[in-house]
């Protein structure tokens, strides 16, 4: 479902992909600095240098920059090409890698403030949480089905439900530690505890949809 309806771009000058980089910078700090409502247009117009004409040129209104905001996020640090298949590489290798990008990416203070912001605003603005849920969580999940459809396909793994695999792989991740984070009850993990973490998940998910027909297809 598409939260944010595309309208055609109005006729000018063509629009400055610096300056739509600094909005969009101003808000990825903003939004988890503040939340939603300590933020307006007119604030990160001002933190980006730029006019709130130029704001709105770019973007709709404080909903489609949000939601640009949250994906620009999300992509930073778990990328389109991550869950791209690489000729040569094994399945282990490449659920490491999704595994290492989602981990840095709920671990990251901005993102870890943005789903505080999130709860906090359940129930009272489901706009908003659709806009959240379209642009981070449901991405993901949708980019890591394609992933493992494609491990089905070339018989590196045996998934009868890619769906609910991904899900499953990602809440694995997440374990109890990120709720923990999230309420302020632990520290952000280290990195070598990501990586000890990471690797138990990945043997875990292996041993679960490991091909049978084949040796060694999930190695």
């Amino acid at each position: 479902m598409n939260f944010l309806p595309h309208r055609p771009a109005a006729p000018g000058r063509p629009k400055d992909p610096e300056k739509r980089a600094a909005i969009l910078e101003a808000a990825m700090r903003l939004f988890p600095e503040r939340g939603y409502d300590g933020v307006s247009m007119d604030v990160i117009a001002q933190a980006a240098g730029v006019s709130k004409l130029t704001v709105y040129s770019h973007f709709e209104d404080k909903e489609s920059l949000f939601a640009a905001a949250v994906t620009t996020c999300c992509e930073d640090l778990l990328p389109h090409g991550v869950f791209e298949p690489v000729t040569g590489q094994a399945v282990r290798e490449a659920l490491t890698t999704i595994g290492r990008s989602f981990t840095d990416l709920i671990m990251d203070e901005r993102a870890i403030k943005l789903h505080q912001i999130m709860v906090a605003q359940a129930g009272q603005k489901p706009r908003l949480t659709d806009i959240f849920y379209a642009a981070g969580p449901k991405r993901t999940l949708d980019e890591m089905e394609s992933f493992l459809r494609q491990a089905q396909a070339t018989g590196a793994l045996e998934v009868a439900n890619p769906a609910h695999a991904a899900a499953h792989f990602f809440c694995l991740l997440k374990g109890i530690r990120h709720m923990s984070v999230l309420v302020g009850k632990s520290p952000l993990p280290t990195a070598a505890e990501r990586q000890e973490h990471i690797a138990e998940v990945v043997d875990i998910f292996l041993k679960a949809f490991a091909p049978t027909a084949r040796s060694g297809g999930a190695r």
